[in-house]
């Protein structure tokens, strides 16, 4: 037996020694960036859950790379060995009001950077490394009756620790945001004082069994688009930069496509097929492709990669998730160790799941309980009191013994 293992263990070995040689490094500029990303990321998700604002959401999950190989930062100043980390936590919660409108209370947490050594709690904090947190909540009204809510919250964007490798930037900052939804049609807006970071315009039509839709036909087949203006800076200078979504179901909730498009210049972004075995998410499979641009060295490329989601494991290779979650991160395994449920009432399902999760019910008959009612016999007083009171003797069980002998010297008469 431990020389069939043998084997199984080189394999395994020299498959992530080799991810670690061929990975890429993570740029300076792409980790300076990551606090936008990660609001933009919140505000997305929020979003997307407040269609399901009459339940409530947990997620919580880490980033692992266990080499500290695995993604290097390249500074001026060379490459540094080092670990990529994220950290994040999603709760939302609903109240159900007595007019029977849903009050719902959302916190989204998410911790990230680069650091020299690979922490939960306590990072390194050596020369290169910088570490940021981010923090969104917020409440939301909705009638169900008139297909409307209205939700609003702040984002706080903290900075741990900055190295000298990156540009300054203000350890606490504040942001506000709005999101109303009518059907199926919603905006959302982030705000940095009176100046706007962020306006999305969304249109879900696809019909969700978890949210009283059809579970199939052709309503299910309508898609999603999802179209977000954000002001960046592109050389030094403020650009309005917009990026379109397209989610498309193509075979029964558990076949998807996925296209984003960036405006005016850049154009395609990345495509994703997906796959779910059931429409309730809590296990998919999905091919991707980024394509991969620097502006300033006038120079693109297409990038192919895949995951693996499963109930408390991700795991990724080259994905479009990965890499616009982990400052571009790309040549290399990226795990991460998660957990995300969502209910509504009694259905059960993973983020962004369009039906209930399959639950088994086992029915538990109890051991010789009668089929038949129990028999009955009237007893009446004299036949002359017909109005006496009629009495039953209800028969639980009958219970036969067996006559001694006839020569049994112990026997009565």
């Amino acid at each position: 037996m431990k020389f069939i293992r043998f084997p199984k263990t080189v394999i395994a070995t020299i498959v992530l020694a080799a991810s670690t040689v061929f990975a890429d490094p993570v740029d300076v500029e792409t980790i300076a960036r990551g606090g936008f990303w990660m609001r933009d990321n919140h505000l997305r998700d929020v979003g997307e859950m407040l269609l399901y604002s009459n339940g409530s959401f947990i997620d919580a999950g880490l980033n692992y790379t266990p080499f500290s190989t695995q993604l290097p930062l390249r500074s001026e100043f060379g490459e540094h060995e080092g670990f990529v980390a994220r950290q994040h936590l999603s709760v939302m919660a609903s109240y159900l009001l007595e007019n029977q409108s849903i009050l719902t209370a959302l916190l989204w947490f998410e911790r990230s950077g680069w650091d020299g050594e690979d922490f939960l709690f306590v990072p390194h904090y050596n020369d290169f490394g910088l570490i940021r947190s981010v923090t969104t909540w917020g409440f939301a009204y909705t009638s169900p009756s008139s297909l409307f809510s209205a939700a609003a919250g702040m984002q706080h964007q903290n900075v741990e620790y900055v190295g000298d490798v990156y540009p300054a930037e203000n350890d606490s900052l504040l942001y506000a945001w709005a999101n109303v939804r009518v059907g199926w049609f919603s905006a959302q807006a982030s705000f940095h004082r009176t100046h706007l970071n962020m306006l999305r315009l969304s249109v879900d039509l696809e019909d969700r069994a978890v949210l009283g839709g059809a579970s199939s036909g052709i309503k299910t087949y309508l898609p999603n688009f999802d179209l977000t203006m954000y002001k960046r800076k592109l050389d030094g200078f403020d650009e309005d930069f917009i990026r379109l979504t397209w989610e498309q179901n193509l075979f029964a909730q558990r076949l998807y496509g996925e296209l984003t498009f960036d405006f005016p210049d850049d154009g395609f972004h990345s495509a994703a097929i997906k796959y779910y075995p059931d429409p309730s998410r809590f296990v998919g499979i999905e091919a991707t492709c980024v394509r991969r641009r620097a502006v300033a060295d006038n120079w693109d490329d297409l990038m192919f990669g895949w995951a693996l989601e499963l109930p408390i494991l991700r795991i990724g290779y080259n994905s479009s998730y990965e890499y616009d979650h982990l400052f571009h991160a790309k040549g290399t395994w990226i795990l991460e160790f998660h957990f995300n449920l969502g209910a509504i009432d009694n259905m059960l399902f993973a983020k962004g799941g369009r039906q209930a999760a399959p639950l088994e019910t086992q029915q538990v008959k109890k051991k010789n309980t009668p089929n038949k009612s129990a028999e009955t016999v009237p007893l009446t007083g004299d036949t002359g009191a017909s109005e006496a009171p009629t009495k039953t003797i209800t028969a639980k069980g009958v219970r036969y013994e067996k006559a001694a002998p006839a020569n049994d010297s112990q026997g009565g008469n």
